[in-house]
This record gives C-alpha cells, structure tokens and sequence, in this order.
C-alpha cells in the first residue's frame, strides 16, 4: 500500500474513533443531568430549596457512581466549587478556563464541549449553564435559611452569585481508549 494512502487511511480512522468517542461521552450526559435534575426538583417539592441542598450534598456522589458505568466515569467540576471533591484537575481546569473566555466572548454556554486523548484517556467535557431554578441555591439573592444549609454542608462553598445563562462548571467523563472495543 502506498505511504501517503495508508497515512490517509488511518488518519480518516483516527478522526472516526473521536467522533465515535464524542458522541459516546455526549450520549453520557443527558441520563445524568436528568437523575440529577430531577433528584433536586424532588428535594424542593417536598421540602424547598433548602430540602434541595442537603438531597444534593448526599445524593450526588451516588447519582455520579451510579452513572459511572462501562469504564466511563462521569462527575461535575467548576472554576467556583460548591463541593471541594469536585474540584477541577489540571486539564478540567484549562478547558473550563477556555470555556469561560469563550461565554465571554459570546458563545452559548450550551454549544461549550470539548474532548480530546489525554495520557491514554478519552476525556470529555460539556459545559452546564445556570438555569432559573438554579438560583435559589446558586444565585445572588439566596433565602437565609438556605444560605446556612450551605453554609452547614459545604463550608467552603465558592458557588454563589450566578445569573441564568451563566458558565456554572461542566459536565466531566473519561474513560481508558484501551477498554474501547475493537
């Protein structure tokens, strides 16, 4: 086979494995958000934001496992943490720093993803914008009671002072390129 067609082949695979591994994270995500979403929207039917808090401080590492399946492990992260274990490492810290200049620059905060190979890993990152009922817990005008709910369970929270559209943080996956099927 001639060297210039090989080397087009397998960069026209390579380019197929990281759309296949895009759409594989992205597909992630939706179930996620979604168990999360609804969780928070329970906890505040039946017992208002601050319900909402203490359900989120207890349920989210567990909603976060159980959606870790088939080597993906997916989490939340933020440049402004609320929970200091989902603070961002080195790459997730860049990316959302991109993310960040790119809102600013006007970009959707909903059109923000990124993925990329990184030390044998395919990770992947999805950009979450402050919604309406993220306010009551996020926002600048936060009810005392729920302030000192937060206060309680993450005492070093940084995640406060959203407006709706906002950057909030990120959806965050990685899973080893060498568990992918062949």
């Amino acid at each position: 086979m001639r060297p210039l067609l090989l080397a087009t082949l397998l960069a026209c695979t390579a380019a197929q494995a990281a759309t296949t591994r895009k759409n594989e994270a992205a597909a992630q995500i939706p179930p996620f958000a979604e168990h999360l979403l609804g969780t928070v929207r329970q906890a505040i039917a039946e017992g208002g934001p601050t319900a909402a808090v203490r359900a989120c401080q207890a349920l989210a590492p567990q909603i976060a496992s159980e959606h870790s399946q088939q080597a993906w492990q997916l989490g939340r992260t933020s440049l402004k943490v609320r929970n200091p274990d989902n603070a961002p490492d080195a790459w997730e810290r860049a990316v959302l720093e991109r993310f960040a200049s790119a809102a600013e620059a006007g970009t959707p905060v909903k059109e923000l993803r990124h993925g990329e190979e990184v030390d044998g890993q395919y990770r992947y990152m999805q950009a979450i914008a402050v919604g309406e009922p993220c306010l009551a817990c996020h926002g600048t005008a936060i009810k005392t009671e729920v302030q000192e709910a937060i206060d309680q369970y993450y005492p070093h929270d940084q995640a406060r002072g959203y407006q709706v559209g906002e950057l909030r943080g990120a959806f965050t996956l990685s899973r080893p390129i060498a568990q992918e099927a062949p």
